[in-house]
Parts: structure tokens; C-alpha cells; sequence
């Protein structure tokens, strides 16, 4: 059977490995595994929104208010942005394949990072795209800018911060970019700005904070995207958003499938979304934990990357090998995500709970 062509040119995605996955193929127990590959909070969800889910487990069977009216007024409270600012999407991954589709057609450049999320590059060449990197592997806004004059991409993406590297670009930095971007693009270049490590960066250095209203107050060709799967806890229930000025909003909902987002979800992003004690918590624990693995690559001359995000990414020299140490890790039920994919040796650990990140560190110490 013949497919598009495209497809030739498009690697599969390589999500983290499944706990059920490990557990069929070392024949571990379940209890013995755990997973620190796919940034999922370790804290898993607010005790408020598992009482919710619970309450509302009888409306399965219905599909959900298609206007999400729910969710939207409450992202619209907590960020004060207008009606019609606002789309929800299955995760922020659905909302940046709207973006491509929106925006880009065969003859488009789209312009990213170095090494930054895979799907961008993905969706991008769904369509037939031409992808533009960085030299630099990190997000270097200088290269971004001369790109940007030299090529003229129809869509810029920033990471900010960058997944899977945890670097994180200064706002101040960002928004001088996005002026030239505008400027000389006379708005035509679609800019989406990846918040979906925002809240961690945010707390870790103000310098670093992004706010959306602001964002889009001052920019016509934004597009702010953020996610519920990471600091919120609900990865398993595919949650995102964009905010954006109304123009483009209006023209993504022409895309967005009817009743993309369960009624269990939207209900547990509402409720999620006002437990700020439960994010609070996630936010101080993620970065007193992230200290032991920074002191530990410290300690035997590992170079790792200053992380902004829920994860750390050692970047090995030999003999070290990041397929090497991934796969005795996973033989001792320990996921981590290989970076040699992205053509660097290196490993990404998500930073888990306390015992978890005990029981890294040791199998570390084994190993290096």
C-alpha cells in the first residue's frame, strides 16, 4: 500500500517506556519499577482532583461540553485573558499540530532549536515542511534571530524551557526576539512560545517568568501553549492549552475536532487548576530533590545541563555511554530516557520523590 511521502521521511516518536512494558520484559515486579522518563509529577495528582474524578465517574458514558466553557473561564481567571484567548487541546501537542496546520503549508520553513521537543520537527514534516535548526544544540537566540532573517520561517518554535535539555531562556531575552520577529515578519511569522515547564522555571527564577496576558498584549503573532501534565499531575489525562489573541485562536478551532478533551479531564483540569497548596508543594520538592543530582554529577566531574524543569540531563564522555547505562539501568526496573536519539550522549532523568531518587543515585554510584 502506498502512503504519503512524507511519511518516508518522518522518524517515530520514542515515548518513555512503560512500567507494564518493563515488567513483561525483566519480569519484575510492578513495585520493584519506577519511572523517571516521561516528566510525570511523582507526586501524581491533588488529592481534591481524585475526589473529583471519582464524583464525576458517572458522566463517562456523555460526551463533554464541547465549549469547555468549565476550563476556559477558569484559565481565563487565572491568567486575566479575554474571551475568546484561549483553546484547549489534548495536551499542548494537539495545539501545536494545529499550529502547523494552520499556518504551514509544502513551501514553508519552520525554524526550532537544535535539539528541543521532537513533535515540532514531527508535525512539521506531517506536512511536508522544511525543518531549520540552530547550530547550537541549546536555544542560542542570536542563531534564532539570523535564521529567522536568512530563511523567514512561517513558524518559529521556542521552548522556554527547552525539552529535553532543561535550559531556560531569559523573558527579557525572548521578548527582543519577538519584536524583531514581528517587526520585520510584519506579524506573518507565527511565533509559539512551549510553556510547558513555565511554572518550574517561574519558580525558580523570576527572571525567567513568561506571562501570557502580557505576552499576547504586546505580541499579535503569539502563541503561549501550556500543559496540565506536568506540574498539575495529569499526564494520563492529556490536557493543554493555548492562549493567543482571538484572530488566531478562531482560526485553530477550525481545525480542533469536536469533543477532543474527556469530560473526566476537563473536569480534573478544573479542579487542578485551583490547588495551588498540592503545586506549591510539587515546585519546592522538584528542586531541593534536582540538588542531589546536581551534587552527585559534581562530585564525579559529570556535566550536566542547569535544569529549569522537573528533569536533569547529564551529558556523558566516554567510556560512558548513554545506551549502556539506560539499559542496566532498566534491568534494575530503573526507567530514564536515552538521549542518543537526539545525537548526543546523554541521559534525562525525571526528578522523582526522595526514595526514588535515593535508589538512582545509588545505581548511579555502580555505574560511574
Amino acid at each position: 500500500m502506498r502512503f504519503n511521502e512524507e511519511l518516508a521521511h518522518i522518524a517515530t516518536y520514542q515515548a518513555g517506556k512503560p512500567i507494564e512494558e518493563v515488567v513483561r520484559t525483566f519480569g519484575l515486579d510492578e513495585k520493584e519499577v519506577i519511572k523517571l522518563a516521561s516528566n510525570e509529577n511523582p507526586y501524581g495528582t491533588s488529592p481534591s482532583v481524585v475526589e473529583c474524578i471519582k464524583a464525576n465517574a458517572h458522566k463517562a458514558a456523555l460526551y463533554p461540553d464541547d465549549s469547555m466553557c468549565a476550563l476556559i473561564s477558569r484559565l481565563q481567571r487565572h491568567y486575566g485573558i479575554g474571551y475568546g484567548q484561549c483553546i484547549i487541546g489534548a495536551g499542548s501537542d494537539q495545539i501545536i499540530e494545529l499550529c502547523l496546520h494552520a499556518k504551514a503549508t509544502k513551501s514553508s520553513k519552520i525554524l526550532m532549536a537544535g535539539i528541543t521537543f521532537a513533535m515540532y520537527e514531527i508535525y512539521a514534516k506531517h506536512i511536508g515542511a522544511q525543518v531549520i535548526k540552530t547550530p547550537s544544540k541549546e536555544h542560542n537566540l542570536t542563531e534564532f534571530y539570523e535564521l529567522f532573517r536568512q530563511h523567514k520561517p512561517d513558524i518559529v518554535f521556542l521552548c522556554v524551557p527547552n525539552n529535553p535539555l532543561g535550559e531556560c531562556v531569559g523573558a527579557k531575552e525572548v521578548y527582543e526576539l519577538l519584536a524583531h520577529i514581528e517587526q520585520e515578519s510584519c506579524g506573518e511569522t507565527l511565533v509559539v512560545i512551549d510553556g510547558a515547564y513555565q511554572e518550574f522555571a517561574s519558580y525558580k527564577d523570576s527572571s525567567k517568568h513568561i506571562d501570557p496576558r502580557d505576552l499576547i498584549q504586546h505580541f499579535a503573532n503569539v502563541i503561549y501553549l501550556g500543559t496540565f501534565s506536568k506540574v498539575y499531575g495529569l499526564g494520563g489525562m492529556r490536557v493543554g492549552y493555548g492562549i493567543a489573541r482571538e484572530e488566531i485562536v478562531q482560526a485553530l478551532f477550525k481545525l480542533r475536532a469536536p469533543f477532543n478533551i474527556t469530560t473526566l479531564s476537563l473536569a480534573a483540569a478544573c479542579v487542578a487548576l485551583e490547588d495551588i497548596e498540592f503545586m506549591q508543594h510539587t515546585l519546592k520538592e522538584n528542586f531541593a530533590q534536582m540538588r542531589r543530582y546536581e551534587e552527585f554529577a559534581e562530585s564525579k566531574g559529570i556535566e550536566y545541563i542547569p535544569s529549569y524543569t522537573n528533569f536533569i540531563t547529564f551529558v556523558l564522555e566516554n567510556p560512558y555511554n548513554s545506551s549502556v547505562i539506560c539499559d542496566t539501568l532498566l534491568r534494575q526496573g530503573i526507567i530514564v530516557r536515552n538521549l542518543a536519539s537526539y545525537g548526543i550522549n546523554a541521559i534525562r532523568i525525571t526528578i522523582g520523590t526522595q526514595e526514588q531518587n535515593s535508589r538512582v543515585l545509588l545505581a548511579l554510584q555502580e555505574l560511574v
